[in-house]
């Protein structure tokens, strides 16, 4: 069982911490819940090593995660994004990648996890309705919602201190 637990985890760990970042917006936050996600999946192994696609077991374990996070009163008192020294990641266009994360924060959470699911993940919209626990119709006006805050948000360039 560990075996095929750390095998999984060492190869995918890049990727879940990707997805958690572009939830929270956070990097150490980004960490504390893939840990978080990894802790849950092990005492659930048996049962995701058989499931038929075990990264949207563990994306949805990873979703479930941040959303009930969401929901508790504790990432509000112990929010360090303002305090995040990590030096962005170089792109082609940094100012608009920064724009789009800033903008991503701003989101709402429920419409953070499906744009995440949708567009980072490529996700079809039955399969995020399944990671989100929601019907297809709540994806599809949650993305159609995100998009247009996005689209709004991003007219003008985001400050760092308005989000």
């Amino acid at each position: 069982m560990d075996a095929g637990f750390t095998e999984y985890v060492t190869t995918r760990a890049g990727w879940l911490r990707k997805v958690a970042y572009l939830l929270c917006g956070d990097w150490h936050r980004a960490d504390d819940l893939v840990q978080s996600a990894i802790t849950r999946l092990y005492t659930n192994w048996p049962r995701a090593s058989r499931a038929d696609n075990v990264d949207g077991y563990v994306r949805r374990t990873l979703v479930n995660t941040f959303l009930a996070e969401q929901r508790t009163s504790w990432w509000r008192r112990v929010d360090l994004r303002e305090n995040d020294q990590d030096p962005p990641t170089p792109r082609a266009d940094l100012e608009s990648a920064l724009d789009l994360r800033s903008a991503l924060k701003r989101l709402p959470a429920r419409q953070r996890a499906t744009v995440v699911l949708r567009y980072f993940c490529d996700l079809p919209v039955a399969e995020t309705a399944r990671a989100l626990g929601c019907s297809e119709g709540t994806v599809k006006s949650q993305t159609a919602k995100a998009v247009e805050a996005l689209r709004e948000l991003l007219r003008e360039p985001v400050q760092e201190g308005r989000a």
